[in-house]
């Protein structure tokens, strides 16, 4: 699975269960953290767990594993890393709150829509 399909399908299974306003962001050149960030929502912190635990389960069976998970237990914010996409699940209060759009405001930016 190439880096495009990996982040494309990240953002479908968030989309999957519901997930709010998932956002694509192209960081190539930008960082080294990582190539893309998958950005998005829950409306509880049950909502989070319930996106990530999926986006996990998925990626699992299409044979990717997570290089880390971190913050789950809290359900506020949930980082996936699957090193060169990392997925970053956010309770909507906290993602208004730490608004990592505007803090790469240069990177490439793509909206997914909720089917």
């Amino acid at each position: 699975m190439d880096i495009q399909e990996k982040v494309t399908i990240c953002g479908k299974f968030a989309g999957e269960k519901k997930a709010k306003n998932v956002i694509i962001m192209e960081l190539t050149g930008l960082t080294d953290i990582t190539d893309y960030f998958v950005i998005t929502s829950g409306t509880s912190e049950r909502h989070v767990r319930t996106i990530t635990e999926h986006i996990e389960t998925c990626m699992k069976k299409l044979g990717i594993r997570p290089y880390s998970i971190e913050g789950y237990n809290e359900g506020r914010w949930v980082i996936l890393d699957f090193q060169n996409v990392v997925v970053h699940v956010f309770l909507e209060s906290l993602r208004e709150l730490y608004d990592l759009e505007s803090l790469w405001i240069e990177a490439k930016t793509y909206r997914l829509e909720n089917r």
